[in-house]
């Protein structure tokens, strides 16, 4: 049994723990939060044991009424691996504490990549992290192209890779940072910084990204433009990718013509939160012509980075082979959305550990 522990309980520390309390191989050991808000009241809401990021808050925890088990360094020390979902840049200061306490710790993509031994996309580079102590599971947007990516490599060779992602304005919960009554390019030189985080995984890929923002909340979406070295059929291309279970076709006829209905639909398959841990393929887009490759893929955020937090912690531990990591998180967090319109593939549906 790997004993866990989630530094942060935000936006993706919260959905991390619930995804781990999912898994039969691992236990959580608690959750660290930094101020008694009402992410703190859920995570006790949810039975989760609560340690003080910050000790010297202690007392506003009190004060609060929420009752916490320690400071964050227990935390640490009673864990096998800990899963640092704190916000950008606090991780890279946290992993002096994880190296003190001889625990091994996955970041997350908001961090530099020299963060880390190295980067870190389950069905992309799940060996490479043999050995390491720290690794970094990428962002949203390079774990949604990496799985895009690398079926296509192995099957056809990509010779180059151009990349437009239409980003999110913020969270839902972010109003600091939510919708601007703007379109921006973000950033305004190419490429954007998503090319060179796919090279974290993929080093002599030729990728190239550009970044625009716009005012919504719901999901990323990307337009992909790729370069094959062999000219498959799109029916070809459409086979290879059925065949990924975090890959899911919005398919043809459904009625889900944007990301609006693509959440409600995953709310009314009865998924938590409405999360959407696979990239979403919008099927009628995928093009092939000759050798050039087009599609879009739509990204859910706060969602999909959340089974390649559950892979790395297996792989930092040594248990399991890629196969196996996967098809454990796929299973018992219930990946693998699915529609009654594709009835070439078995819908998923999640089960619990004990099951």
């Amino acid at each position: 049994m790997i004993r866990v522990g989630v530094n942060g309980y935000g936006t993706i520390g919260k959905r991390v723990a619930d995804a781990v309390r999912a898994q039969p191989d691992m236990k959580l050991v608690g959750v660290a939060k930094t101020r008694p808000n009402y992410e703190a009241e859920t995570a006790v809401r949810n039975g989760y044991a609560l340690y003080a990021a910050l000790p010297e808050q202690t007392a506003q925890f009190a004060e609060a009424g929420i009752d916490v088990a320690g400071p964050v360094d227990e935390l640490v020390e009673e864990s096998d691996v800990i899963v640092d979902a704190t916000p950008s840049g606090v991780g890279e200061q946290n992993r002096l504490l994880y190296e003190q306490k001889d625990t091994k710790a996955v970041l997350q993509g908001g961090e530099d990549a020299d963060a880390a031994e190295t980067s870190f996309a389950a069905r992309a580079n799940y060996e490479a992290v043999e050995g390491a102590d720290i690794v970094r599971v990428v962002s949203c947007n390079t774990t949604g192209l990496t799985r895009l990516l690398a079926p296509l490599d192995e099957a056809y060779g990509l010779e180059k890779v151009r990349v437009t992602l239409i980003r999110r304005g913020g969270d839902p919960g972010q109003v600091d940072r939510g919708p601007i009554n703007d379109i921006v390019p973000d950033p305004a030189e190419i490429p954007s910084h998503h090319g060179p985080d796919v090279n974290t995984i993929f080093p002599e890929m030729d990728i190239d990204t550009a970044g625009v923002k716009v005012p919504a909340t719901l999901m990323h979406l990307h337009s992909v433009n790729a370069t094959l070295e062999a000219e498959p059929t799109t029916a070809q291309i459409k086979e290879t990718l059925a065949d990924e279970s975090r890959l899911f076709f919005v398919p043809e006829g459904a009625g889900i013509d944007g990301m609006g209905p693509l959440k409600e639909f995953a709310r009314d398959t009865g998924r938590q939160r409405g999360d959407i841990w696979e990239n979403c393929l919008w099927e009628e887009s995928i093009t092939v012509e000759e050798s050039e490759l087009y599609l879009f893929q739509s990204i859910h955020q706060e969602a999909d980075v959340v089974p390649e937090n559950v892979d790395a912690i297996r792989a930092l531990a040594g248990q399991h082979s890629r196969e196996q990591s996967m098809r454990l998180t796929d299973r018992h967090l219930g990946v693998g959305l699915e529609s009654m319109f594709q009835r070439s593939r078995q819908p998923v549906a999640p089960s619990s550990a004990d099951d």
